[in-house]
């Protein structure tokens, strides 16, 4: 097939061209991408999580020091332990009772926002069969109606003993398809979606055999999240023809991968800019804000953000801000407005750029 031929030179490609990186810029480039990963599987559920929180989690956790940890909350922290679990301990066997755990996390208080669910078991249907609806009450429309819950735990059976005994698919195929049986199955109350990409992060790993992570699947499936449901309800209410999703699911793998080009550009930015600036003395605040926006910053830097972000008063921000303007770090936008806003200064041309 040539899709999956494309899909696994790219694989190949992007795996060269980051071992050819030191040791730290990998660590950087696993710590953006599976930030990515978990920020962007999170949001196609509608829910958005603290970035920072995300980031310094999962850098906690891997062991990596970063300027400007914060603290993260329990549920954060059980979404990053599912998805290192499933990523840094691809090789181990994939059971009931891990995906149970793995749903624990997900859950740790037993509640999906205002209902009460079944964690850590399959559903039981308790209030009727598990349908994905869209649209207003009294108007909603099915795209999809589950199998009823008597039917998990044979069709789970099934599914784990194909996902850890079949062989002979190529891996990279066998990822497409057991995101598709999975999702169909749809077996716990909820966190399906979420667990689907944690059991496709698995597969992708042991196809690259490699803890380090280096592309996302999930922040591509955010992007393309309108054909991602089209391509699935088609295929869920159609025969049992899977060419289009796997055809689907393998060009949205090599879109994600070709994105990362994006991700490493910015990471040897990053890298350039703090080599220049290794002797320049900074405080902790001015480190923190730097990173953000060689991170990329959500909208305007302004004193009142800094402050805020720093938990410090409008004037010390200021003060760094004035500092870091004669240190020709920052300078003021061009553009005006009502407020000042701030930029990194543009770096003097150097070796930011990588081999293709």
């Amino acid at each position: 097939m040539l899709k999956l031929g494309e899909a696994r030179n790219q694989q190949g490609r992007l795996l060269g061209k980051m071992e050819s990186l030191g040791f730290d810029l990998q660590n950087e480039a696993v710590l953006n991408t599976l930030t990515l990963d978990v920020i962007k599987s999170s949001e196609i559920e509608g829910e958005f999580l603290e970035i920072e929180q995300v980031r310094s989690s999962i850098a906690r956790r891997l062991g990596i020091d970063i300027a400007g940890a914060v603290e993260s909350e329990r549920h954060v922290d059980g979404i990053v332990e599912m998805m290192l679990d499933a990523t840094q301990k691809y090789d181990l066997p994939l059971t009931k009772n891990r995906l149970f755990g793995w749903h624990a996390a997900l859950f740790p208080s037993g509640w999906s926002n205002l209902y009460k669910i079944t964690v850590a078991d399959w559903r039981k249907d308790t209030t009727g069969p598990m349908q994905v609806v869209s649209g207003p009450m009294g108007k909603e429309k099915v795209h999809y109606q589950a199998p009823s819950s008597d039917r998990i735990e044979p069709e789970m059976k099934k599914f784990l003993y194909w996902f850890e005994n079949e062989h002979e698919i190529d891996l990279v195929l066998k990822a497409a398809i057991a995101h598709l049986w999975f999702v169909t199955i749809h077996p716990f109350d909820d966190g399906n979606g979420r667990i689907t990409r944690a059991i496709t992060d698995m597969i992708l790993a042991r196809s690259d055999k490699s803890i380090r992570r280096f592309y996302s699947m999930s922040a591509q499936i955010r992007i393309e999240r309108k054909q991602y449901y089209e391509k699935l309800e088609i295929t869920q209410k159609g025969n049992s023809d899977i060419t289009e999703w796997i055809l689907w699911f393998l060009q949205c793998l090599i879109n994600a991968i070709v994105s990362t080009d994006d991700t490493l550009s910015k990471i040897l930015h990053k890298a350039e800019f703090w080599k220049i600036h290794s002797t320049t003395i900074l405080n902790n605040r001015q480190q923190k804000i730097i990173n953000r926006l060689l991170d990329g910053f959500d909208g305007k830097l302004t004193t009142s953000k800094w402050a805020k972000i720093n938990k410090c008063s409008q004037d010390t921000a200021l003060r760094d801000i004035q500092d870091l303007i004669k240190k020709d770090i920052l300078q003021k936008e061009a553009s005006g407005g009502r407020s000042t806003n701030y930029e990194l200064k543009e770096m003097p041309s150097g070796n930011t750029q990588y081999s293709q």
